[in-house]
């Protein structure tokens, strides 16, 4: 039977909490299974149940239900998701969702580094379509707790899909599905992205390096931001101790671009740092590094440190309190309580 008039699942796929695997994604033109202690090919386990058990043996804080909600979610990856069927990647770098269609069987490559062992070939054929295509159903869809899960209003995300490439606009259809106990909107996820979303809203080109500058004056530097412009290399100056004359003095480069920063960059601020007397450097990219830079983390362990947006949200949240009321206006939180369901 040919795949004309079949309905095929669409899954979504989660590269991270923060995102922090999307670039992997797109420039492998995979999609990764990204669980850690999971190093065995799940072909191995004949039922769901096995594979509940693996993570209840492997991982002796999980609680049973903890490890059911994992299987069901594991699971599918490797006996339930075929060729021909659409990959949905909610990206947390930018505003956008990425669309992808399954071109290859499940593959368990175990000469990966952690967690890239499980895998999935994908054709990246619509990417970075807005989140504002989308009805805002949709989007609890795209922001459920699950990890990898089945996304239910296929006909009108295909009808996105293909007005987006055809470059037409469609109205939104407010109608939609009851969400089954499986879909439960994740709520700190969703506030996580809105979060994510004011920030490149708000710190377009030089604006990033103020977030960081923030950050690291909160963590108690005294800085130095050079001014929008030509920066010769370096955004901001940083360092500890009595009105900023003490150690560790670090060199900031700050890289707001939509593309993944290359080695030429992580090369230029070494030489940045020796100009400018600095110990130590801080490369930052909203939107991560390319494999050239990240295969000289090692290398470069003792002297530079790589942020992507991850870092930066983490360390904003963790210092907001410390920050300046401009700060604070530019990007207004504030704390809430929410129950806890640590089983999800």
């Amino acid at each position: 039977m040919s795949d004309r008039g079949k309905i095929m699942s669409m899954w979504l796929c989660r590269a991270g909490r923060y995102g922090e695997y999307e670039n992997k994604f797109l420039e492998d033109n995979r999609v990764y299974c990204t669980w850690d202690n999971l190093s065995e090919s799940i072909m191995q386990f004949r039922t769901k149940q096995d594979l509940q058990q693996y993570f209840v043996d492997n991982n002796p804080d999980v609680k049973v239900k903890t490890a059911m909600n994992w299987a069901s979610q594991v699971w599918p990856f490797a006996h339930e998701m075929k060729r021909g069927e659409i990959v949905v990647l909610p990206s947390k770098i930018k505003s956008v969702i990425h669309f992808g269609k399954i071109i290859g069987d499940y593959e368990f490559l175990p000469d990966n580094d952690n967690p890239y062992y499980h895998a999935h070939q994908v054709d990246w054929f619509a990417c970075d379509i807005p989140r504002t295509a989308f009805d805002q159903d949709i989007l609890y869809s795209f922001g459920a707790f699950m990890t990898i899960c089945r996304i239910k209003q296929e006909d009108r995300i295909k009808a996105v899909i293909h007005a987006h490439k055809q470059g037409k606009k469609i109205p939104l259809i407010t109608t939609h599905e009851p969400q089954s106990e499986e879909d439960t909107r994740d709520i700190e996820n969703e506030a996580l992205g809105i979060i994510t979303n004011l920030i490149i809203q708000k710190t377009k080109g030089h604006g990033l390096a103020k977030i960081v500058d923030a950050i690291l004056r909160a963590k108690g530097f005294t800085t130095y931001v050079s001014p929008a412009g030509p920066d010769k290399g370096v955004d901001i100056l940083a360092s500890a101790g009595t009105l900023g004359f003490g150690s560790p003095k670090i060199c900031v480069q700050v890289k707001s671009t939509d593309a993944p920063v290359d080695r030429i960059v992580l090369d230029q601020l070494g030489g940045v740092m020796k100009n400018f007397g600095a110990e130590y450097g801080l490369l930052v990219s909203w939107s991560g590094f390319k494999s050239s830079v990240i295969n000289e983390t090692a290398k470069q362990f003792f002297e530079i440190r790589l942020w992507t947006h991850k870092e930066i949200i983490e360390e904003f949240l963790r210092y907001y309190d410390q920050m300046d009321d401009e700060i604070k206006e530019l990007i207004p939180l504030k704390k809430i309580w929410v129950v806890s369901n640590d089983d999800q």
